[in-house]
């Protein structure tokens, strides 16, 4: 990944979004693309929608990545200024303890340093220690005279992880929500590319959502509002390649070995079959998850739009999800821009997504013969 692409993944996981606070990462977003997207409006919820026209007559693909972050909000400011929290999405209490955080109070330009406290092991029973500490026993300690606490911070303010991004090891990344701001990223970068690169046959909408992480619900109106004839939620999953993941139940995922495509009753089979011909035609590595109910993004909500829309799901492999130090291998997300724009470019107008009712798969223009028909034809297997 080139330095200016780092940057901006960078800036983006660095931008605090906790869920219904998404205002400045979707400002990052109209700024990046302003000058490559044929139209940018954002709607009433907060999600931005970037357009960039196709050349013909050709199904339109929206491509949907969350703008939203887990987090806390405070519930309650104690006489000693010290602050009482609940969670803002799916926040594991057990690794709150000592962490730093960040308070975006309402009346502090900058936010404000906080560490969650607790008692000290000492002064904790030997029983309590076996067990994990609510939230709500949980303190928010900002240092500060509960005066100068009382005057800054009001009730439902919100509080983000303390920590940005960092690389390490070979081509890998940490930090905190990569969940799903690493969507946003490669949505912007389809879009960048396909612009590059002579477009595609139809529209292709960004569509960066908001609120997925309390039930899909920027998905719901971006996808309502746009009406795409066929839409592909990006999303990170669960990589399985650390000790301690049973493989036997979540399969095999590694980070490094390509874009996850999942296959399952949340997704079009013509979709996936276009998914899959897209990576072959690229000569991407590409891994397939199974997904037997449905998927917790937002391809659960964009399917059952209005009448159905045709919807994918496309991951990265992610390690230590929900927590501050979230781990990708950005070789993953490389690959996935490219998967992402070869399969907006091979969208024909003739492209089929009734189950059963027509070619599901994609024409491998350089060799001249769909990707499905290269592996019937290799395996006798389709």
């Amino acid at each position: 990944m080139k330095n200016k692409q780092v940057k901006f993944l960078k800036q983006l996981l660095e931008t605090p979004s906790a869920t219904g606070t998404e205002i400045a990462v979707a400002e990052l977003v109209r700024e990046r693309l302003a000058g490559t997207a044929d139209e940018i409006q954002t709607d009433v919820m907060g999600s931005v929608h970037a357009r960039l026209s196709g050349t013909g007559v050709a199904p339109s693909l929206m491509l949907s990545a969350h703008m939203d972050e887990i987090g806390l909000m405070v519930t309650y400011i104690s006489d000693e200024g010290f602050l009482s929290v609940s969670s803002v999405g799916g926040v594991d209490a057990a690794i709150l303890p000592g962490m730093r955080v960040d308070v975006h109070a309402s009346n502090s330009y900058e936010p404000l340093r906080g560490v969650v406290g607790r008692k000290p092991i000492h002064l904790i029973e030997p029983d309590e220690r076996k067990s994990v500490t609510p939230i709500d026993k949980l303190v928010i300690d900002l240092g500060l005279p509960a005066k100068r606490v009382k005057k800054l911070v009001m009730v439902g303010d919100v509080i983000t992880f303390g920590v940005g991004f960092e690389r390490f090891g070979k081509n890998m990344a940490v930090s905190r929500a990569f969940d799903d701001k690493a969507g946003v990223w490669v949505a912007a970068r389809v879009l960048e590319t396909l612009a590059k690169e002579g477009r595609a046959p139809g529209d292709f909408i960004v569509a960066a959502t908001v609120q997925e992480e309390i039930g899909t619900r920027g998905a719901i109106t971006s996808t309502y509002g746009l009406n795409p004839d066929v839409a592909i939620a990006f999303d990170v999953t669960h990589a399985t390649d650390y000790p301690g993941i049973d493989k036997t139940k979540y399969g095999k995922i590694v980070c490094g070995e390509g874009p996850v495509i999942a296959r399952g009753p949340n997704i079009n089979p013509a979709v996936f079959e276009r998914l899959v011909a897209a990576a072959e035609a690229e000569g991407l590595p590409y891994q397939i998850e199974a997904e037997p109910g449905v998927t917790g993004t937002d391809a659960r909500s964009i399917q059952i739009t209005r009448g159905g829309i045709p919807t994918g799901l496309v991951s990265v492999a992610l390690r230590y999800m929900h927590t501050p130090t979230e781990v990708v291998c950005l070789d993953d997300l490389d690959a996935t821009v490219k998967l992402l724009a070869r399969f907006a470019r091979d969208l024909g107008e003739d492209a089929c997504f009734v189950p059963g009712m027509g070619d599901a798969v994609t024409e491998d223009e350089d060799e001249g013969e769909t990707a499905a028909q290269e592996r019937f034809d290799e395996t006798g297997v389709e």
